[in-house]
C-alpha cells in the first residue's frame, strides 16, 4: 500500500493541500482561494471560515489523485500572526486580523513601555510589531470591548483549520513565536508578557514542537475533509519556517530567501541568540532545541503586481520581463522604495510606504518596473546583512517564490546580494516543508535533516556578474538613505489617507 503524507498551506491567498510520497515526490497539489478584505487603510482581514471552507474543498479534490486511506499523516503551515479570534464554542467572533494589518501601533508602543523595549525583545525575540498576535488582543479590549468578552481561545489561521479537523486548540512553537508572548528561549508562553497585555492565560492554545503529533482527524473532520478518522495531525509551522523546512535550510549558514507576497530571509541557529536591537525576528524553528532568523520585508513580489496591475494590466509578464532586460543597471538613475505596506525589518514602520525617486523625462514603464525589481531585491540586500551581522555566513543562498520564474529578476538578485542563488526540485516550499514534518512525525524518517536530505535536490543555480555586483554595490549606499531622508514625509503623509 503506498504511503502519503499532505502538507495544508493556509496562506494568505489560498488553502493548498499537497500529497507527499515516502521519496519526498510531489504526487498532486489542489488549492482554493481566498478573499481578502481591507475595510479601513492599514487593516487586512479574512473569514476563518473561508479557510476552512477552502482546505476542505482542497482535500476533497486531492483525493481524486490518491485515497485519503492511504494518508499516514498531516501536516499544517500558513500565514503567521493572524488573530482569530473564538468563543467558547469555538465559533470566530469577527474577521480574523491577519499578519499585514497595522492598526495596532498604539499598543506595541504601550506594551513596549510597560515591559521596556531591551527585556522585551530578550523574551519574544524582536520588537513588538502590529503584525503580531497579542497587540491584536489589546486593540480588540480597547476598540471592541463586546467582541473581547466573548473570547475564550485565540488562534493562528492554520491551527483554526487544526481545530475544525480535530476539536484541538494546538499551536506549535516555531508559529506560536509570532504571537508576541512566548518565552523564545524556554519555548513556552510567557506569564511575564501575558500578564502585561492582561487577558486570561487560559485563551492560549496548547504548545508543541513542529514534528509531533499534535491531534488526529475527528468525525466531524473526515465528514468536511473525505480523511480518515484518526489520521494523525503533526504540529507543522508557520509558512516561514516551514518553507525553511521545504528548501532543506537546517543547519547553520545555510540561508533560503522567500520572494513571495512578502519577502523573507531566513536562517538556522543552535542557540537563542537575539539581535541585539530586535531588528530581526528570532523565534523557535521547526526542529527541536533550534532556532532562526527571519528578516521580513512586508512588499515583494507583490510590489511588482501592483506595478503591473496598476499600470500594465493588459501586458503579460513576459512582455514585462523583456521590457526590463532592455533597462541598464539602476533603471538610468530611478529609485524604489519597497514598502508599500509599511515594513517591518530593517525599518520598523507601518506609515513606510512606496516611492519612487529620481523621475526625469526619460523614464517609462520599462524603468519604472526594473526599479521595482531593484527596490525590492535591495529590500532583501538588507535582510541579509542583518543576517550577517548575526554571524552568518552563507556562501549561496536556496531562493523561492513568485519572483523565480523571471530570469531577468533572478540575475537582480543574485548581483544585488552578491551570492549564488540556487533553486529546488519544488516550489511548493511551505506546503512541501508542512508534509516532511508530517513524515518525521510518524518516524518515515529519524529526523528532519535526515529527511531533508533525501527528499530535496538542487535544480539550477544563478551566478553573480561581477560587473553587475560592483554596479550594485555603487547604488545600494543610495537606497540605504531613502528610508531614512522620506521617513518624516512617510509619517505627515499619512494623516490624509483616511
Amino acid at each position: 500500500m503506498a504511503k502519503y503524507f499532505v502538507g495544508i498551506d493556509v496562506s494568505t491567498t489560498a488553502s493548498k493541500a499537497l500529497a507527499m510520497d515516502e521519496h519526498g515526490g510531489v504526487i498532486a497539489v489542489k488549492s482554493h482561494a481566498h478573499a481578502l478584505s481591507t475595510p479601513r487603510p492599514l487593516w487586512s482581514e479574512q473569514d476563518p471560515e473561508d479557510w476552512w471552507t477552502a482546505t476542505s474543498s482542497a482535500l476533497r479534490e486531492l483525493w481524486t489523485e490518491i485515497s485519503p486511506d492511504d494518508v499516514a499523516a498531516v501536516g499544517l503551515t500558513g500565514q503567521m500572526h493572524g488573530l482569530t479570534s473564538l468563543d467558547a464554542n469555538g465559533r470566530p467572533l469577527r474577521p480574523a486580523i491577519l499578519w499585514n494589518d497595522q492598526r495596532s501601533l498604539a499598543q506595541c508602543t504601550e506594551i513596549t513601555e510597560k515591559v521596556g523595549a531591551k527585556r522585551l525583545y530578550r523574551l519574544i525575540g524582536s520588537i513588538l510589531l502590529p503584525g503580531f498576535t497579542a497587540p491584536k488582543i489589546l486593540w480588540l479590549k480597547q476598540n471592541e470591548p463586546e467582541t473581547y468578552k466573548q473570547i475564550a481561545h485565540v488562534l493562528l489561521p492554520k491551527d483554526y483549520v487544526r481545530f475544525r479537523m480535530s476539536g484541538a486548540y494546538v499551536a506549535d512553537v516555531a508559529d506560536g513565536s509570532g504571537f508576541g508572548v512566548l518565552d523564545i528561549a524556554a519555548r513556552m508562553w510567557s506569564d511575564e508578557m501575558v500578564a502585561a497585555f492582561d487577558f486570561p492565560k487560559t485563551w492560549l492554545p496548547e504548545l508543541c514542537e513542529s514534528q509531533d503529533i499534535s491531534a488526529y482527524v475527528s468525525a466531524e473532520g473526515a465528514a468536511a475533509t473525505g480523511l480518515k478518522i484518526g489520521t494523525p495531525i503533526v504540529g507543522g509551522a508557520g509558512d516561514q519556517p516551514a518553507g525553511g523546512v521545504g528548501s532543506g535550510i537546517v543547519e547553520r549558514d545555510q540561508v533560503s530567501l522567500s520572494i513571495g507576497t512578502s519577502g523573507v530571509a531566513y536562517a538556522v541557529s543552535a542557540g537563542y541568540a537575539p539581535e541585539p536591537d530586535g531588528r530581526l525576528h528570532t523565534f523557535c524553528g521547526p526542529i527541536p532545541n533550534t532556532w532562526f532568523h527571519m528578516g521580513v520585508m512586508l512588499s515583494a513580489a507583490g510590489g511588482l503586481r501592483w506595478m503591473h496591475d496598476e499600470f500594465a494590466p493588459t501586458m503579460s509578464y513576459d512582455e514585462l520581463n523583456t521590457d526590463v532586460e532592455s533597462v541598464p543597471r539602476g533603471a538610468l538613475g530611478l529609485l524604489f522604495a519597497p514598502y508599500l505596506t509599511g515594513e517591518r525589518n530593517p525599518h520598523p514602520d507601518p506609515l513606510a510606504r512606496g516611492a519612487f525617486v529620481g523621475f526625469t523625462l526619460r523614464h517609462g514603464l520599462a524603468h519604472m518596473a526594473r526599479a521595482v525589481m531593484e527596490g525590492v531585491a535591495f529590500g532583501i540586500r538588507d535582510q541579509v546583512e542583518l543576517l550577517r551581522s548575526q554571524g552568518v555566513h552563507p556562501k549561496e543562498a536556496v531562493i523561492g517564490g513568485g519572483a523565480t520564474n523571471s530570469k531577468v529578476w533572478r540575475q537582480i538578485f543574485t548581483d544585488i546580494i552578491g551570492l549564488p542563488l540556487y533553486t529546488i526540485n519544488t516550489s511548493e516550499g511551505a506546503a512541501f516543508g508542512a508534509a516532511i514534518l508530517a513524515a518525521v512525525g510518524v518516524n518515515a524518517f529519524p529526523d528532519v535533516p535526515t529527511a531533508c536530505k533525501a527528499m530535496i535536490r538542487r535544480v539550477d543555480t544563478t551566478e553573480p556578474d561581477p560587473s553587475g555586483v560592483a554596479d550594485y554595490e555603487r547604488l545600494y549606499p543610495t537606497f540605504k538613505g531613502l528610508y531614512p531622508a522620506l521617513r518624516d514625509s512617510f509619517s505627515a503623509l499619512a494623516a490624509y489617507e483616511s
